[in-house]
């Protein structure tokens, strides 16, 4: 390379950024290459005109809507709301309304009763499908709230019943029908029975408060017939319990008997003209009456079929038997109520009454379960 090729190299210097961009060299002289030609502002073709928006202004598509657009879609959506929540507040009143006739008519709260039954429903479901052990506390506590309830409902009519021995003999006649064997059970009856009786007896020698003979026996015969009542069948639903396969036969009578009361409400609610027994409780009416037959009918044939693995016919047999059972444990239980002179047994249960008043059909039932037990295993072992 000669000397002054390597001078006119040195002196020149290197472009700036603004020399670049502007197309100009330090020197004024404007560059000039085919590869890199000369801007032209003019050959830039022009930027299409903005869409019109609804205003009257312009908008960009796809960019952010105008003030308007978010009034529209503001107001669309307050009144879509306001229209649910108008639904919403006419549905609530419907309720309220068809649950102040129902009440006005029945005296419960249906809604609160649904809520209350789903929910011991669902703990009497859990109990038996998972560890049907979990059943005896549940049993247990339900037979001693019940001879409570009973007790304290016989003390206000002015029988004298004692309540912390009749306690202390359900708990024992209700823990030996499943940690006991079954005979044992009409032992611990006895011993129950004598022993409220004969603590009743004591406490009256003891008052001296004058009560005629009459009395004195009536409130004896009335303490046994409580340990029988409640704590003596709610035994022998753990002992049909403790059998190989009893949980699904404790599930299926609770759950015919659940299925009559529940057929008899909706369809003398709906139906009922004629009273069954008004005597006793003029509520019940023939036309309820059809309407538990077909319930515990068809309960029946299914848990028979579907849990039982019992053919069609012993469904049959096993729902009318409880339904029976139930009809008459309901109607004694009613009639037990208007001799005491109360409406229900307590109002522990909002929209139910007392616990009795629900078990009231369950109770009775738990005998027609345990015979058709023994009497329908053949079919189960084979």
């Amino acid at each position: 390379m000669s000397d002054e090729t390597r001078d006119a190299e040195e002196d020149r210097q290197p472009l700036t950024r603004r020399d670049a961009r502007d197309g100009t060299p330090a020197d004024g002289v404007p560059l000039a290459d085919a590869a890199f030609p000369t801007f032209d502002a003019e050959a830039i073709p022009p930027r299409p005109p903005l869409p019109a928006s609804a205003g009257g202004g312009t908008s960009v598509v796809g960019g952010p809507l105008d003030t308007a657009d978010h009034n529209a879609i503001r107001e669309q959506w307050r009144a879509a709301r306001d229209e649910l929540e108008n639904h919403v507040s006419h549905a609530r009143d419907q309720i309220d309304q068809a649950n102040e006739r129902i009440k006005q008519r029945t005296g419960r709260d249906l809604v609160l009763a649904i809520l209350i039954g789903l929910a011991f429903g669902a703990a009497l479901l859990a109990s038996l499908l998972f560890v049907k052990a979990l059943f005896v506390p549940f049993a247990l506590a339900a037979a001693l709230l019940g001879v409570y309830e009973l007790s304290r409902a016989l003390r206000a009519s002015g029988r004298r019943i004692d309540v912390i021995p009749q306690l202390v003999a359900g708990a024992f006649l209700v823990l030996s029908a499943y940690f006991a064997e079954p005979w044992l059970s009409w032992v611990m009856l006895f011993v129950a029975v004598a022993f409220v009786i004969v603590w009743r007896l004591i406490a009256q020698m003891v008052a001296k408060d004058g009560r005629t003979y009459g009395d004195v026996l009536a409130d004896a015969v009335i303490s046994g017939f409580v340990q029988v009542y409640v704590p003596f069948l709610a035994g022998v639903a753990l002992i049909l319990l403790e059998q190989e396969g009893g949980q699904w036969w404790v599930l299926s009578f609770i759950a015919i008997a659940v299925a009559a009361d529940t057929g008899a409400y909706a369809a003398g609610l709906a139906f009922g003209r004629h009273p069954m027994a008004p005597k006793i409780s003029p509520k019940k009416t023939w036309e309820g009456f059809g309407g538990a037959v077909l319930a515990s009918l068809v309960a029946g044939v299914l848990l028979a079929i579907f849990l039982l693995e019992l053919p069609w016919w012993a469904g049959v047999i096993f729902g009318v038997s409880i339904l029976l059972s139930a009809t008459l444990g309901d109607l004694g239980e009613s009639m037990l109520k208007r001799d005491l002179g109360i409406k229900d047994m307590s109002s522990w249960l909002p929209g139910h009454g007392g616990l009795l008043d629900r078990l009231d059909s369950i109770l009775p039932s738990t005998i027609p379960a345990l015979g058709l037990y023994f009497l329908f295993s053949p079919w189960v072992v084979l």
